[in-house]
């Protein structure tokens, strides 16, 4: 917040703290934000993440952190004025309400605790993978119905012609509501997305009031026929059947009002995200005829596209005591708007944020559909469609293209998706036209979170050099001359190596801020497992390959008072990129690199040109070697190292008598066994955040257990080596195997890698 004395306006919050004039001007009804809500608070993300909007009379909340710490504490923030209207209606409107008897009541979306989880538990399990499976025919049936009647036709309105009823049809399946009245219900539920999250004028709440009051009267009524036969298959006949089994957790009131809200929440927002996600992917046709060729990149390029532009732009909470966030005070009944699409374009969590990326390996970190205990139900069923619709799209239409058009949207702070969406292709261009089995192909649909495995790049080699005995450098650059994602000091990339499944991982040896090419320098072992031997005999310019990433699991501390790199062997290729890294820092620094000879040592040339002096070589032939053990580290050093496994054991040995985490070691092999289950033991694990537990069995992974109860973790390597699977843990002794977590880590018992790490004892409670 800006000084008082500054302040250019005469504007405080709540709290007293001047109001700047970018906080006041805020407007979550205005143009700017309905077309790009991430763009219009860019400001407030870089300077200002917490601020007062007097217009709006929340407070604001824009960065990731900030808005996933709201998520997790659903005590402290309450959800209870989710479905609040954000403006007040007039008693004129207020009536007509009453004149329905309209009484929405707590839904899974606003409601406390301690009434919200046992019944979030009651009705999970239509949600599961397994369970949403059933529905996938159904959807893709519908999909190619509506396909059907305009593909031929060489223009379509995909909102109004397929993007509203298929995921309205679909919602009405899944809650077992007869599917009809289509155009009525849509002008319900924009109804009641302008009462709940919009700014409707005085002359158009009376309007709004009735359409929304005919919707609860609808809802009753489907509800009332379907207690005389709760026997169908539809989530509100199974939540009428728990109702027998726990009267007075699904109540008759409850049941109502989920009626309502469900047929607003397992459409409208998945209708918007299929919009926006097919707009964004035509406005950058690389990405979509990437998957046009490649239908394996669509699970993640729909990750991406929640991300990027997902369908929920903001949610709402009630600060129940006095608190911090960001280091701003916040008042106890403070209300809260946090801008979730904000948060999914925050440079502190993903890398060049504002670049759309369908490889993008964290893109399901987004939380478009939120975090915690009341995170989105229904993700995956939004999921499973965005998929099929793409996958119909881009197979039966992949020379579709945007139309010229204006978008706009229902004015409202929290849901968006263009009104409509306009694109034309040639009809006679249509490939079934020429091949029938077009239209009855269908590729795999990931029901859940995609895995970073099927997401690979293609890329040709561009030059082959030998830097030393046994040793190539491989120069990669796109395929498509498109420039590679930006990588950081530490990164890795995945070479699948040829049609084997085998991959492996290599790390990144060349100038960052090259964006054309990504360099790897790859011994040919011996004892190779026919990676290295794989990458030797195909290097050769011209060759395509595929690879996985970049990702950086060995990340450098920039921050750093001093920098002690060591590399053994092949090891010195992510320590080169960090040395390169200091130097431009102005970081003090020095390298150890040790090899057999000198002309076994890759990248030595290099080194020696750019580190002079700070390069010290051990070439053991010339009876030269690195004292580890008189390597003296002071507190504010950091020491990287990447090298043979003895080196690394003499380094740890070492390291007892360093200050606390000083070391950082990279490890390219597990030394994970398959799980045992006559020598392991069941565990119960706790989710805080979610409010349920759960019991790993023996022979089962923590991180498969989450998946299967529906809990998104990311993961990547599963072996214990790339840290991307940890999971915060708040009680419980830890069994630690991974290869990850420094000594002082597994101390404090505070994290954990879900893919391998089990409980030694009976129970873990888990941040999650």
């Amino acid at each position: 917040m800006t000084d008082a004395a500054q302040c250019p306006i005469h504007v405080n919050a709540p709290t007293g703290c001047p109001v700047s004039t970018r906080a006041a001007d805020f407007d979550p009804f205005s143009d700017g934000y309905q077309q790009d809500p991430p763009e219009y608070v860019r400001w407030a993300r870089e300077q200002e993440p917490v601020f007062y909007s007097p217009k709006l009379g929340y407070w604001v909340v824009t960065r990731y952190d900030d808005i996933k710490a709201i998520f997790r504490d659903n005590l402290t923030f309450s959800p209870s004025i989710a479905l609040e209207k954000i403006t007040p209606t007039g008693p004129e409107a207020n009536a007509v309400l009453a004149s329905y008897g309209f009484a929405l009541n707590r839904t899974l979306v606003n409601e406390d605790e301690p009434a919200h989880m046992p019944r979030r538990r009651a009705l999970m399990d239509p949600f599961t993978p397994e369970a949403l499976a059933h529905h996938e025919p159904m959807v893709r049936a519908l999909t190619r119905e509506y396909v059907d009647r305009f593909i031929d036709d060489g223009r379509a309105d995909l909102v109004d012609q397929m993007l509203w009823e298929v995921p309205l049809t679909v919602a009405l399946h899944f809650l077992g509501v007869p599917e009809e009245d289509m155009d009525t219900l849509r002008e319900y539920s924009i109804a009641h997305t302008v009462n709940t999250w919009g700014r409707p004028k005085p002359e158009e709440q009376v309007q709004v009031a009735h359409a929304v009051g005919k919707f609860w009267q609808y809802a009753g009524k489907v509800l009332d026929k379907m207690r005389e036969d709760p026997s169908g298959d539809g989530w509100m006949q199974y939540g009428i059947r728990k109702q027998k089994e726990l009267p007075e957790v699904v109540t008759d009131s409850y049941l109502h009002s989920m009626m309502m809200a469900g047929i607003v929440a397992a459409h409208e927002t998945t209708a918007n995200a299929s919009a926006n996600a097919i707009k964004l992917l035509l406005q950058h046709p690389d990405a979509w005829r990437d998957i046009c060729e490649d239908p394996a990149l669509i699970p993640n390029a729909v990750e991406e596209c929640l991300r990027h532009n997902g369908s929920v732009a903001a949610w709402r909470r009630l600060a129940t005591k006095d608190v911090k966030i960001g280091g701003i005070d916040i008042p106890a009944g403070a209300k809260l708007l946090i801008v979730t699409s904000s948060a999914n374009h925050d440079q502190h969590r993903f890398a060049d944020a504002d670049l759309f990326d369908i490889r993008r390996e964290n893109a399901s970190d987004q939380l478009t559909f939120g975090y915690g205990a009341h995170q989105c139900m229904g993700k995956n069923l939004a999921r499973m469609e965005m998929q099929v619709f793409l996958d119909e799209l881009t197979r039966r239409l992949p020379h579709m293209r945007l139309a010229e058009q204006r978008f706009t949207y229902v004015p409202n702070t929290s849901f968006r998706g263009p009104e409509h969406l306009f694109v034309e292709w040639d009809p006679s261009m249509n490939p079934e036209r020429t091949d029938s089995s077009v239209r009855e192909a269908r590729a795999a649909v990931c029901i859940g979170e995609p895995s970073s495995h099927a997401v690979s790049r293609a890329v040709v080699v561009e030059s082959v050099t030998a830097c030393a005995d046994r040793i190539v450098r491989v120069r990669l650059v796109s395929a498509d001359g498109r420039p590679l994602p930006r990588w950081t000091p530490g990164s890795h990339i995945d070479v699948l190596c040829g049609d084997s499944g085998l991959s492996r991982q290599y790390s990144l040896c060349g100038d960052p801020a090259d964006a054309r090419a990504f360099e790897i320098a790859v011994l040919r072992e011996s004892a190779s497992r026919g990676g290295s031997a794989w990458v030797h005999d195909n290097a050769e310019p011209g060759a395509s390959w595929r690879i996985r990433g970049p990702r950086n699991h060995f990340r450098l501390d920039e921050t750093a008072r001093k920098l002690v790199l060591i590399a053994g062997g092949i090891g010195i290729t992510p320590i080169s990129a960090m040395a390169r890294r200091a130097r431009e820092l102005g970081i003090d620094y020095e390298v150890h690199y040790s090899g057999r000879s000198r002309a076994s040592m890759a990248l030595l040339d290099d080194m020696r040109a750019l580190h002079g002096d700070r390069l010290r070589v051990f070439a053991s032939e010339e009876g030269a070697r690195n004292d580890i053990a008189a390597l003296r580290v002071e507190e504010g050093t950091q020491v990287y190292a990447c090298g043979p496994a003895r080196m690394l054991d003499a380094l740890i040995a070492a390291s007892a008598t360093w200050p606390d985490d000083a070391l950082k070691i990279e490890h390219f092999e597990a030394k994970l066994g398959t799980l045992d289950p006559a020598q392991e033991h069941a565990f119960d694990i706790e989710l805080k955040d979610s409010g349920f537990t759960l019991t790993v069995p023996a022979g089962e992974t923590l991180l498969a257990t989450l998946r299967r109860a529906n809990v998104d973790v990311q993961s990547d390597c599963e072996e214990g080596l790339c840290g991307s699977c940890e999971v915060r843990v708040i009680d419980g002794d830890i069994d630690h195997r991974d290869l990850v977590l420094t000594n002082s880590e597994r101390q404090t018992s505070q994290r954990m890698m879900a893919c391998c790490s089990r409980a030694k004892g009976s129970k873990l409670v888990l941040a999650l």
